[in-house]
């Protein structure tokens, strides 16, 4: 198992960040999404044992927090979404100190971080200071530095942050390979289309609770049938007409993806389009993509 919870709780104050949240999740590479505010950041620090639980148990990778936090900070790399480093540091002076804080011998950590420099693409880099990294050596080097000491599991927080469509698929292919090598990878990320090319499962939160766990092959099949609809210029009133009916809407750019409901049939949306009088131009069934599936399950618990 990477982790396994039993109804954990985390509290700030009044907030409730994370209500009760069940989940046993076997080695592999996993999504990990939700809107802003939806305890995305507060179950992986907790996952770190860098914050405890207000209730409940957790295990991870086998070892149980809080106790053994220290063990499992051993075993992950974290990769975290906001830049965190001194400036004038070096980049090997960087990530050979994330080995140390990971327990490793500081000449073992230092001849590991030029060699995870080279594998990131950083090799020629690792002795300039980090203030003068572009975004995309920047998002490098924090991967380096949540693989220097050979974690079995890293949480990678938004990896493809400000990066331009090159960048994004050079690190996607850098993450790609490492889950080839073996490792068990956490992503967190709002780019759907960046965990639909990495992970094979996805966890679902909103607003503090678990809304769905599952393959995400699974998730976009789900047993629903998906209709793409254009129309002469009404898309914004037709969308007010379904929404009012139970149909879960997703804009793609000049047409709508509509979930047809069990109780409903994909006639059910001409019929409404000629009670209200709204010209179809296009209709034609959908694949449910990751985007579609995850704004549906947002809009079934909201």
């Amino acid at each position: 198992m990477l982790f396994d919870l039993e109804n954990v709780h985390k509290h700030y104050g009044d907030f409730h960040a994370l209500k009760g949240i069940t989940l046993k999740v076997p080695e592999g590479s996993i999504g990990l999404l939700g809107p802003n505010g939806a305890g995305k950041s507060t179950l992986i620090k907790s996952l770190l044992g860098l914050l405890s639980f207000s209730s409940g148990s957790a295990s991870v990778l086998g070892y149980r927090l809080p106790d053994e936090a220290l063990k499992v900070r051993q075993a992950i790399g974290y990769m975290p979404e906001n830049d965190c480093y001194l400036p004038y540091m070096t980049a090997v002076e960087y990530v050979s100190y994330g080995g140390e804080l990971a327990g490793m011998p500081r000449s073992e950590s230092f001849r590991r971080a030029h060699e995870v420099l080279y594998y990131v693409g950083l090799g020629e880099a690792r002795y300039r200071q980090l203030e003068g990294f572009s975004t995309g050596m920047k998002q490098r080097v924090k991967l380096a530095q949540a693989l220097v000491q050979g974690p079995r599991l890293v949480f990678l927080d938004e990896p493809t942050n400000g990066l331009d469509p090159k960048g994004r698929e050079e690190m996607l292919d850098l993450i790609n390979d490492v889950k080839a090598r073996g490792v068990n990878i956490v992503l967190s990320s709002h780019v759907l289309p960046d965990v639909e090319h990495v992970c094979d499962s996805v966890i679902m939160l909103n607003q503090g609770g678990l809304i769905h766990y599952g393959p995400i092959d699974e998730l976009k099949k789900g047993g629903k049938e998906v209709v793409e609809i254009e129309t002469k210029d009404q898309n914004d009133a037709f969308e007010k007409v379904l929404r009012q009916k139970g149909f879960s809407i997703t804009k793609d750019g000049l047409r709508l993806k509509i979930t047809v409901p069990e109780n409903s049939k994909r006639d059910d949306i001409l019929r409404l389009a000629v009670e209200n009088d709204i010209q179809v131009r296009h209709f034609m069934p959908a694949e449910l993509t990751l985007e579609s599936a995850f704004l549906g399950l947002l809009g079934e618990h909201s």
